[in-house]
């Protein structure tokens, strides 16, 4: 059935449900995998590394996201993640924490659709599609909205994209109506978040109002003081570890932070742990799937635990990350609450 021949009601009924990694124990079947061939290998193999760095009590676990993660289900698994002291500090695309997180986190929801609808009736019906996922566009904009009414309430001067990130998850504190939401949870628990292309997103849209209707007096970004600050990160952590959902500028971004400090004259040794999940193709060039022995030609990852899972985020991602779950090591972890040292040096 055509779009045009419903109701936007109707295609907007059935919500995507994220996944929660507490309810299934995928020990047994990961490890079981790890001792197959091709990429069921190298996935355990991944979930054993990334399990590795939670065990490393000198490991600082930095989290890369790009692609359309949580509009796909999972949100959760981040937020499990993040609740439990699984990860140290986040690395995102704008789209996964403004579009798909804050925007859930104000009450909104995503909802399954199929890749074979009429885009011209959904564009009709003011419906945004993400594959076989489907957005309310009027629902986005209100989201835009709330950006630019967060910043038009902040003194006028440069922010990091973490500093923001950190306004948003107290917005959602005082007025979210999801409370399962990573940036509050993130405001929370201490961890930053860092967005390299924050304007590459919904966040843009509310920025350019912001800067539209405060045209002599308004805030504006500071890239280079984001490279500093998730460099500062890397230099205050004795080891580090990657897992990198997707690859792109969030890859690249925590990636160079190692040559970022030896430029800096500090010490700062490649990331001893990484594992990246991706479905791009080396053979191009391109940064999402370039390996990560690559990597190590420029000094940023050592290459005595890496792995390369080259699958789907939705069905690797919650495997590994439920791995690690069920292994319990996080139990005995605690949250390096990085947020604290930038909240320190403006003190």
């Amino acid at each position: 059935m055509k779009p045009s021949e419903t109701t936007k009601k109707e295609l907007l009924s059935k919500e995507v449900k994220h996944i929660d990694i507490k309810k299934h124990n995928v020990v047994d079947l990961v490890e079981a995998m790890g001792a197959t061939a091709f990429q069921g290998r190298n996935l355990g193999r991944a979930a054993e590394i990334y399990n590795m760095m939670l065990e490393d009590k000198d490991c600082s676990v930095i989290l890369c996201l790009a692609g359309s993660l949580f509009s796909a289900g999972l949100k959760n698994v981040v937020l499990d993640m993040v609740n439990n002291n699984m990860v140290d500090a986040i690395v995102s695309t704008g789209a996964v924490i403004v579009d798909q997180d804050f925007f859930e986190g104000l009450g909104f929801k995503h909802y399954r659709g199929n890749q074979f609808l009429d885009d011209n009736a959904l564009r009709d019906l003011a419906i945004d599609r993400i594959y076989d996922t489907l957005i309310d566009e009027d629902s986005l904009r209100i989201c835009d909205n709330t950006i630019a009414k967060i910043a038009d309430e902040l003194e006028a001067r440069p922010y990091t994209s973490r500093e923001f990130i950190k306004e948003m998850g107290s917005y959602l504190d005082r007025h979210g109506k999801n409370k399962e939401s990573v940036v509050l949870a993130c405001y929370k628990k201490n961890v930053p978040i860092f967005v390299p292309a924050f304007s590459d997103c919904s966040a843009g849209f509310g920025l350019v109002m912001h800067q539209t209707n405060h045209p002599d007096k308004h805030m504006t970004l500071d890239s280079a003081k984001d490279f500093l600050e998730l460099t500062q990160v890397k230099t205050s952590s004795k080891e580090s570890g990657l897992l990198m959902i997707g690859g792109g500028v969030p890859k690249n971004f925590a990636q160079d932070t190692v040559v970022a400090a030896e430029l800096l004259g500090q010490e700062a040794p490649m990331h001893k742990y990484a594992v990246q999940i991706t479905v791009a193709d080396e053979r191009d060039g391109a940064l999402s799937g370039s390996t990560l022995r690559e990597a190590s030609s420029w000094g940023k990852v050592s290459t005595s635990f890496e792995q390369m899972v080259f699958a789907e985020a939705t069905i690797a991602f919650p495997l590994i990350a439920g791995y690690a779950y069920g292994k319990g090591a996080w139990k005995k972890r605690t949250g390096r609450e990085f947020s604290k040292l930038f909240d320190k040096k403006k003190k």
